[in-house]
């Protein structure tokens, strides 16, 4: 489902449910709703317990057994569901006696559950509200949904769902709120400037240099006033001191006193006029460049913007408590989004940075300080301790496509909490009496960027300033001492360019880089701009299929580049698109080549984001590396953690294979052939209705018209027809005007075409622009397909249906190939080494099928799997009203079609000799020998 879909689901599900629902009557069906159709929950049923028995002693000493509204035993959630005409905050009689509030009635209920059932969140519902509380806060309070805010607020319901969400913290809100309202001032302050919503159509030069100068000045003013928004809330500038000189000047004079105050927190204190007026000379120099850049142009303000500044940015919010890593993706979120989309960039949450960092050197770290808080003698532990902080001092980081510095940002903060802990445990807790001293070793100049946006780079600095504020603040609370932040003595090292021009080494030697990590903009092979088809050929060279190479391939080329004969460890974020198809041999052998090797692997996951419009994109990350490495390797699928002897390019465990693109297949099988092409503006396909429609006017075009599939029509049973004239000779087709009419508009599309394949195809517009029509049964393959289903809905077709170039064809091919090519051992093929449209199957001629290594069978297996193959077809006869669709679906698979699937698996294995307690990793390890054996031949 994605992110569009979900919401709708949850707008409909909102408005179904607006008027509330009886306790008793309603409650299953609400939370099946929810969890079925806005959260994508399969099998719903089986995933929350309704009525869960929990046993109570109540006044009259005796033990009862009471019920559980809802209890979704696998992320520990309890669910005390309430009528509508109950408030969630007010307490009601028991039958026990006393009165609770919902919580407090579903708490009772989970102190009196066993150990290891206890709620991790409890959620009080009375259908209009869902209340959630974190089991884990100390003092658990409430993070409200109004139904109606369910569209724009599903992500808080993901611990209902999965295992892995850690909290709904209060940073996250603040921060994401924070963004919300730095999008209304920079919305207020870009309408100031007279910045137009979309770029016009034939702008002058004059005045596109004019916007491109009002849209930095607007980026910079932005920045420049979160930071003071900031500041006066943290205590780096006095208390309400920024809030107090916006307030005291009229808005027609707030422009010059800003500028004003803009200069002054650029300049040293001993640099001032010395009779600066005491507001000015209350705030402190800053230093770092932020106010540098006399350029930056402030517009008029009116009294609306004042108050957004003064009343809502300042009096009626508190900046102390946003995340930095999380603000920096917000923050950026008030770029323009078409402007995001175009550069590939995504913004990226807290758990999955850490999904990155953690095994390219977080968990070492910990592990690490873990083992020397359990050396025994103080003196040999206070030693180790100093070194460990020493060599957190020492790590140097990179991430050449920072964005707005979340990677960097993220880093920061770890690093500083683990030496925090150090300090902690070296000053024992006490009071470090005398003379001020600094304990903190770990700065921000130990962290490189490299972003090609102008606005990020200055958001990216900015975030590292203010993890470092919030982590002095946490280092004086340990050595109960104040810290100078200011003015800023250490910067971060953000360098504003295009990563695959500039020279890395420039930004940071080899010699003194540790790790480079990040998620560089996914952009694929075929929507790359000539700048950047040029960026990926600079860094490659002429190498085969260059032009197949997505951006992202860049990066791990130069990350590659920069480790050679250096301990440099690398981890990137990637489309999935780099481990699948023609892709893998392009980008990995060469790499290879060069000494790569694969550390540990995320497999394909969904990669989402803190920002407001959120990027949904399906990712692995690969952490490599060329030098000696004697860690385990590791691969992570969802919840699970495999190590492994060695990570291939297909992110499996096995031998260093690469599948590449074949126009022959390499077994003696059918060929593979991609159905038709029809380019006609849409002149020759039609709706049942439509073609009932024009055979009424026209009775003599019965006979053209033809069943059409495409893979949405096959798949889903969708009625459509093409009117196919490649047989009609010119003296019938004169007999219908109609028809004559529909060649002469797809001859006249044709000519105006700049393909010249195209125009040529001008010549006989009663044919297709490709035509490939089978004239003896066929195998369908969609060429795209859910990846939620366990096999592709294939199946063999009789002729006179002519099929699109959405699906593949497989002419000549038997009940023995469809066997083969429905089983799990050509699914775990194409799992493996298949392209992928996000997450979903994208079969292909090429790589998938022609590099099918096929079995051997005796006679005696290969009756077996037409027999076995032939039942798949009978069972599925016996739903003549369900779709493939249907019949596919996880959800709603018939059994008895599902153990049909399931005897032809074994059928098949058996042809491999593969046994039936093989995994699928097992299985594609296998294939790929065989492959590699036909290969050599």
């Amino acid at each position: 489902m994605t992110d569009a879909e979900q919401r709708e689901a949850a707008r409909q599900f909102a408005n179904k449910w607006k008027d509330g629902g009886d306790e008793k009557q309603d409650c299953h069906p609400y939370w099946i709703e929810l969890l079925q159709d806005v959260l994508g929950v399969a099998h719903v049923t089986n995933y929350i317990d309704f009525e869960k028995p929990v046993k109570l002693p109540e006044g009259d000493g005796k033990i009862h057994t009471r019920y559980i509204d809802g209890y979704i035993a696998d992320v520990k959630v309890l669910i005390e569901q309430k009528g509508s005409v109950h408030q969630l905050d007010e307490k009601e009689p028991q039958s026990g006696g006393g009165m609770l509030t919902p919580y407090e009635q579903a708490k009772r209920y989970n102190d009196n559950l066993p150990f290891d059932e206890k709620a991790r969140w409890i959620v009080t519902c009375n259908f209009k509200e869902i209340w959630i509380y974190d089991m884990n806060a100390r003092v658990p309070e409430p993070d409200k949904i109004a139904l109606p805010e369910l569209p724009n607020k599903v992500p808080m319901l993901n611990f209902l769902v999965k295992h892995d969400v850690k909290q709904i913290s209060h940073e996250m809100q603040v921060s994401i709120a924070a963004g919300e309202l730095v999008g209304k001032i920079y919305d207020a302050f870009a309408k100031q400037f007279g910045i137009p919503d979309k770029v016009p159509k034939n702008e002058a030069p004059e005045q596109k240099a004019q916007r491109e100068a009002d849209l930095k000045s607007l980026n910079a003013l932005c920045v420049r006033l979160v930071f003071c928004f900031y500041a006066e809330d943290a205590g780096i500038f006095e208390r309400a001191s920024f809030h107090d000189y916006l307030a005291s000047f009229e808005p027609s004079r707030l422009r010059e006193a800003l500028k004003n105050l803009f200069k002054i927190l650029d300049t040293p204190v001993n640099a001032r006029d010395r009779f600066l007026t005491d507001d000015l000379a209350a705030f402190p120099y800053v230093n770092g460049g932020l106010f540098a850049d006399e350029s930056v142009e402030i517009p008029p303000i009116t009294d609306a913007l004042k108050t957004l500044l003064v009343v809502d940015a300042s009096e009626n919010f508190d900046w102390r408590a946003i995340s930095p890593t999380i603000f920096g993706a917000v923050f950026e979120s008030t770029l323009n989004p078409e402007t995001r989309r175009k550069g590939g960039m995504h913004y990226t949450s807290i758990e999955n940075i850490h999904k990155v960092i953690d095994p390219l050197f977080l968990d070492d770290l910990k592990a690490e300080l873990t083992d020397i808080l359990a050396i025994p003698g103080k003196r040999k532990r206070e030693n180790a301790l100093k070194a460990y902080q020493d060599k957190l001092a020492s790590l140097t980081f990179l991430d050449p496509a920072c964005g707005s510095g979340n990677f960097l940002t993220e880093t920061y903060l770890s690093l500083r909490q683990l030496e925090n802990r150090v300090i902690t445990s070296l000053s024992g807790g006490q009071v470090v009496m005398g003379e001020a001293f600094d304990p903190i070793k770990v700065k921000i100049n130990q962290f490189y960027g490299i972003e090609v946006n102008d606005f990020a780079v200055t958001v990216a600095k900015t975030a590292l300033w203010i993890a470092e504020s919030q982590m002095m603040q946490a280092t004086q609370a340990i050595i109960h001492q104040e810290l100078d932040f200011l003015p800023l003595t250490t910067n971060a090292n953000i360098v504003e360019g295009n990563a695959l021009r500039i020279e890395w080494q420039s930004v940071v030697t080899a010699e003194k880089l540790n790790y480079i990590m990040g998620n560089p903009p996914f952009v694929g092979a075929r929507l790359m701009s000539k700048e950047q088809k040029a960026d990926i050929v600079d860094i490659f060279g002429k190498i085969k299929n260059v032009g197949n190479l997505d951006y992202v391939s860049g990066w791990y080329k130069k990350a590659s580049d920069m480790m050679q004969n250096n301990a440099i460890r690398a981890a990137l974020v990637s489309t999935n698109s780099v481990s699948q198809g023609e892709t893998v041999a392009n980008l990995w052998e060469p790499l290879f080549a060069d000494g790569v090797h694969i550390d540990f692997a995320y497999r394909t996951f969904r990669w989402d984001s803190e920002a407001s419009d959120k990027a949904h994109v399906h990712c692995v990350i690969i952490g490599f590396s060329t030098a000696k490495n004697d860690k385990p390797k590791v691969i992570y699928t969802d919840d699970q953690k495999e190590t492994v002897g060695h990570i291939n390019a297909y992110l499996i465990d096995g031998e260093d294979i690469f599948v590449e693109r074949r126009t022959k297949p390499i077994c003696d099988e059918p060929e593979l052939l991609t159905g038709s092409q029809r380019i006609d503006n849409n002149e020759y396909i039609f709706t049942k209705e439509e073609k009932d429609h024009f055979i009424q006017d026209e009775p003599l075009s019965r006979n053209y018209f033809h069943r059409w599939y495409g893979a949405e029509e096959y798949i889903n049973n969708k009625e459509r027809w093409c009117l196919w004239l490649g047989n009609c000779e010119p003296h019938e087709l004169r007999k219908m005007p109609k028809v004559l009419e529909l060649v002469k508009h797809v001859k006249e599309y044709r000519e105006k075409s700049k393909r010249t394949a195209t125009r040529r195809a001008a010549d006989n517009p009663t044919h297709f622009g490709l035509e490939v029509i089978p004239d003896s049964n066929f195998i369908i393959i969609p060429v795209v397909s859910s990846e939620r289903r366990r096999y592709i809905p294939m199946g063999i077709m009789q002729p006179k249906v002519i099929c699109s170039n959405q699906v593949n064809l497989i002419p000549n091919a038997t009940i023995y190939h469809f066997g083969i090519l429905t089983s799990n051992v050509h699914m775990a093929w194409v799992r493996t080494v298949c392209g992928r449209l996000k997450s979903d199957y994208r079969y292909s001629k090429n790589i998938v099928y022609n590099n099918f290594p096929w079995p051997s069978p005796t006679d005696a297996q290969k009756a077996k799997i037409e027999k076995t193959a032939q039942a798949i077809l009978d069972v599925r006869a016996d739903f003549p009203d369900s779709s493939l669709a249907d019949l596919y679906d996880p959800l709603t698979m018939p059994p008895k079609l599902l153990k049909a699937h399931q005897q032809n698996d074994r059928a098949v294995m058996a042809a491999y000799g593969f046994t039936t307690k093989m995994s699928e990793v097992d299985c594609v390890a296998a294939l790929m020998k065989l492959y590699q054996g036909m290969t050599k031949k």
